[in-house]
């Protein structure tokens, strides 16, 4: 009998909780409809509006700081293997092996207490901030299904009074239920109003404990992981003070090798230059002027019968690919040297010139249209006949010093690798 009771209580509210979704249903059709009246709290809605952009808010910034931390478990990781592979090439004669392996150790110890230290003063905290948001929204659903139960209750006590045929029973009755209903959602109502505005206005707080927390933990970390770099560059120094006679040996940037003298050696020696290979690039040494922008303007090719090389001037703009301002001001500094009384002396420069650049590091030349250079040589860089046949991290040029003693640009020009040069002018 106790089973049947508790099956038939289970039951009856089973069928209490369908008829109270019916009855809902239909009062927010009527008030869809415009056939019953909604009450209204526009306060509280911007409460809710602000909990929604708070939640979001958290949520993303929640987000964010888990990726932040696998970023940082992700520099472990890689600083870690770095690490281990200067241990592994670092030879057991040299000295500082001990002090590398120790700086290794505390370099990996740093890292792990610097993630640990963002969870627990970061993330953890920013997991309770928002452990606290699914109840409120919870609460905040039921309130405002109270809220249809009241307003139901409220429109169907209200009809029974104006009926032309009034049962005072179902009066009382309904009045009854519409105080109950008014209690329940009054109550929820109330506890809501003084929270979330709290909970809104505690997200200040929030965001700069949070944040001053991260960057306090990334301050100090970046301290002591200074020190540890500093540690390891003074053990290379003193490695290298050891080994200063074994450098390293500058390498120029490969290159694709082009056909540009080959038409120039056929025309006195009917010869076939053989067309250079592709090659990898390699980054240029510290204190090249690799980044400098590459200016290149058209010029003809060979003088016109009876004119000095150094006369030789630049296609106007309407005949180069260059924007109009480049050229007209490279045209105006070549014209203004041939032309102007105050620039005589750049007549000696080579047609086309740039600019100048010096050489920091010999270099051997590799084929016959290259140049050869010496570590202080100074090259008078012109810009090439054909744009397309300049390789990457090299340019044209001739030596100063071969240009003075010779005037002839066909024989003494030649490429060479930017990244042994440095622009002196």
């Amino acid at each position: 009998m106790a089973e049947m009771g508790s099956k038939g209580v289970t039951a009856g509210k089973i069928a209490s909780n369908v008829q109270k979704k019916l009855t809902r249903a239909q009062e927010k059709v009527l008030q869809k409809l415009g056939k019953a009246d909604e009450t209204k709290d526009e306060q509280f809605e911007q409460c809710v509006q602000n909990f929604n952009k708070q939640l979001t808010e958290g949520t993303r910034l929640q987000k964010d700081l888990r990726t932040y931390l696998a970023s940082v478990k992700a520099m472990h990781e890689a600083s870690k293997k770095l690490s281990e592979c200067l241990q592994e090439v670092y030879e057991p004669e040299w000295p500082g092996r001990d002090e590398a392996n120790k700086i290794a150790e505390n370099n990996d110890l740093l890292w792990m207490d610097y993630h640990q230290k963002l969870v627990d003063q970061a993330l953890l905290t920013m997991d309770t901030y928002l452990g606290q948001f699914p109840d409120i929204k919870s609460r905040i659903a039921k309130r405002g299904r109270k809220l249809v139960d009241y307003d139901s209750a409220r429109h169907h006590y209200e009809s029974l009074q104006t009926a032309k045929k009034k049962d005072e029973a179902k009066i009382a009755k309904a009045e009854e239920e519409l105080i109950k209903a008014q209690k329940v959602f009054e109550e929820m109502n109330v506890d809501l109003q003084e929270e979330l505005p709290s909970l809104w206005n505690s997200r200040v707080g929030f965001y700069v404990n949070t944040f001053q927390s991260i960057a306090g933990l990334e301050e100090n970390f970046h301290k002591e992981m200074s020190k540890l770099n500093q540690n390891l560059n003074d053990v290379l120094v003193s490695l290298e003070k050891q080994h200063g006679s074994n450098t390293f040996t500058v390498k120029a940037q490969p290159r694709k090798k082009t056909k540009l003298f080959s038409r120039l050696r056929r025309k006195k020696n009917s010869d076939n230059v053989p067309e250079k290979g592709n090659k990898s690039p390699s980054p240029p040494p510290d204190g090249s002027p690799a980044a400098t922008p590459e200016i290149r303007v058209n010029h003809e090719p060979e003088p016109a019968s009876g004119a000095s090389p150094g006369a030789t001037i630049p296609k106007s703009p309407s005949q180069s690919s260059l924007p109009a301002v480049v050229v007209e001001t490279f045209s105006a500094t070549v014209n203004g040297a041939v032309e102007g009384s105050g620039g005589a002396g750049r007549l000696d420069l080579p047609p086309g010139f740039m600019f100048k650049v010096q050489a920091q590091h010999d270099y051997t030349a590799t084929d016959t249209d290259e140049l050869q250079l010496k570590a202080g040589d100074v090259v008078l860089v012109i810009p090439f006949q054909n744009p397309e046949e300049q390789d990457e991290g090299w340019l044209m040029g001739v030596k100063e010093s071969d240009w003075n003693d010779h005037k002839e640009l066909e024989k003494c020009r030649g490429v060479f690798p930017e990244n042994f040069t440095e622009r002196v002018q």
